[in-house]
């Protein structure tokens, strides 16, 4: 049974108080068996049974729960460097998306790559963001929008799940938006993903979770409350894009169908924020791609102050956040939506947990939960993403066995 002693400061990250009770015990210890978390606190009540067993040295490290990114897109093909330098130019994301390129030139890359092909460039992103302290990563279909592509997306996610330590969460997106095939004849495809995508996703229990992009470019709300209502017959729990470019009523939408999440947000209204509170939606906030299109920043206080947990995830995806850095997401979490660090890291471990259904298991270091953690090279949490800088995480650990080690 190894012990993780020696540790500076280790933030349990546990649920009671607010968005920033992190909980810290300084000078602690921690101890795990068969991939479970069998004791933690101070270090100098350490039982002597652990004491004369396996001893690891945390080097005065912070040691924080396994970050969670429960919102990713990590299997596409191509990326859209282009977007980049037009956006800078003045282009929009809406101008873009109707000249026929954003998700729609991603789809034509992603339908062209083998399941081989994708799962490769899935690992590889893996190795990186498990470099991270990243233990946990909720992945989108999303760029198939046909039946076999989006079914080879939950496949390449199945796959990649089985090759690489790190967790994988899989959610169908077949309503991202609707493809250029369909353009002229929408209901016909808000049909194809409910009769025959949804049923075929859950015969072979590809995903957990069904998402829908609501907005003017993407899906109506009334659409998306119909392929909900197949989606949760089919026993796949909803999740929400909502809000991101206009006001649109996401955020209610999703309290609406009891959605496990909602995420963006920029947009919400204030009812909105009100129902998603009393529903117990959690508010996945998106940084990053505030940060890449220039947006105004979601008002994550409003959200905290309502009482709405707020998680925090990269939205990694080859257009409006073409990086999987959870690190700069809690840094840019702080400094353009407001949060504090303490906020942050909740955002991007209990919260993110719960954002993906998981919060009994991962999301925070407690005895009987997953001995998920990662090492720090910072002497606390407001100064590891004060001093920003790379390669600050020095240990991952996943279910107790070791995923990646400086």
């Amino acid at each position: 049974m190894p012990l993780l002693r020696n540790i500076g400061m280790l933030a349990t990250c546990r649920a009671p108080g607010g968005q920033g009770d992190i909980h810290p015990i300084r000078d602690a210890a921690l101890a795990w068996d068969d991939g479970r978390i069998t004791w933690v606190g101070a270090e100098v009540d350490v039982p002597p049974a652990l004491a004369a067993g396996e001893i690891w040295d945390a080097g005065r490290c912070l040691v924080i729960p396994g970050l969670i990114d429960c919102h990713t897109h990590l299997a596409f093909g191509g990326w859209r460097a282009g977007e980049f330098e037009q956006r800078l130019l003045g282009a929009t994301y809406r101008d873009m998306a109707r000249r026929g390129g954003g998700i729609a030139s991603t789809v034509t890359a992603t339908r062209a790559l083998s399941e081989d092909e994708l799962s490769q460039r899935c690992l590889t992103f893996l190795d990186a963001i498990v470099r991270l302290g990243v233990t946990t990563v909720e992945c989108k279909s999303g760029y198939g929008l046909d039946t076999q592509n989006e079914l080879k997306l939950l496949r390449v996610y199945r796959r990649v799940r089985e090759l690489h330590p790190v967790r994988i969460v899989s959610t169908f997106l077949g309503a991202h938006v609707i493809p250029k095939e369909w353009q002229t004849d929408r209901a016909r495809y808000v049909d194809l993903v409910i009769e025959e995508m949804i049923p075929a996703v859950a015969e072979e229990q590809l995903a957990d979770f069904c998402d829908v992009f609501v907005e003017d470019t993407a899906f109506t709300v009334d659409e998306a409350r119909r392929i909900f209502r197949a989606a949760k017959a089919a026993g796949l729990q909803p999740k929400l894009h909502a809000d991101q470019l206009a006001p649109g009523g996401g955020a209610e939408l999703a309290a609406e169908v009891q959605a496990v999440s909602a995420d963006h947000l920029e947009h919400a209204s204030p009812e909105g924020v009100t129902d998603m509170a009393r529903s117990g939606t959690v508010a996945v906030a998106l940084p990053l791609a505030t940060l890449y299109l220039r947006q105004q920043p979601m008002a994550a206080r409003r959200f905290v102050a309502a009482g709405v947990p707020v998680a925090v995830a990269t939205d990694f995806n080859p257009g409006s956040a073409p990086s999987y850095d959870m690190h700069l997401a809690l840094l840019l979490a702080c400094t353009l939506l407001g949060l504090t660090p303490s906020e942050a890291l909740k955002g991007g471990t209990l919260h993110a947990a719960r954002a993906v259904g998981r919060e009994q298991d991962l999301g925070s270091l407690e005895v009987g939960k997953a001995a998920d953690f990662s090492l720090i090279d910072a002497p606390d949490v407001t100064h590891w993403l004060y001093h920003f800088r790379p390669d600050t995480c020095r240990l991952t650990v996943v279910d107790g066995q070791v995923g990646w080690n400086a």
